[in-house]
């Protein structure tokens, strides 16, 4: 049996062919990858939607500007009514690397709205989710580029430039690809 390759701490790139109007220019950080099938959140699509809105909405009380003008992500059509928290973890021993965790927890949201929180993180609301070899067709079919996960794209680029700045990573110009695929 051929051993399939895990993809979990990876980013999906939609390609430029891929129109399902959830997807187009997507960048999704694929948080799980296994046997069972795949999630991971869009990270380049703010909504029209602020994290101060969504404390409001939750009763959770904000200390600082900077929190509640954060914005907020489409992460997927998956679940909508579900809130994410993308965060870096750098509570790790020093043998380990730091780790991107994801949380629904109301807690560590009010730890984040009292300026005690992660200081990298991200907001979703919904997911983007992949039944059992479902990411392996669509990767197959050429709907989606994989590459290796870096800190900087996740939480540093600016979302407009995240499709672009993602795909660099691995010495393509997005803009440069075609459409159409060939098989031999």
């Amino acid at each position: 049996m051929t051993q399939r390759p895990i993809f979990s701490h990876h980013f999906l790139i939609a390609m430029p062919s891929l129109k399902d109007f959830n997807f187009v220019k997507s960048v999704i950080y694929l948080y799980e990858h296994n046997e069972e099938g795949a999630v991971g959140m869009i990270i380049n699509k703010p909504m029209q939607l602020n994290l101060g809105k969504v404390l409001e909405h939750l009763h959770i009380d904000s200390v600082e500007l900077n929190v509640s003008e954060h914005p907020v992500l489409m992460g997927g059509p998956v679940g909508q009514e579900h809130g994410f928290i993308l965060f870096y973890n750098t509570e790790t021993s020093p043998q380990q690397e730091p780790e991107i965790l994801v949380s629904a927890s109301k807690e560590l949201l009010t730890h984040i709205a009292q300026g005690q929180g992660p200081k990298d993180f991200i907001i979703t609301l919904g997911y983007s989710g992949w039944e059992a070899g479902q990411l392996e067709e669509e990767l197959a079919r050429n709907d989606w580029l994989i590459v290796p996960f870096h800190h900087d794209i996740l939480f540093d680029t600016p979302f407009q430039k995240r499709w672009e700045a993602a795909a660099a990573l691995i010495g393509i110009d997005i803009h440069r690809l075609s459409g159409h695929i060939g098989h031999a």
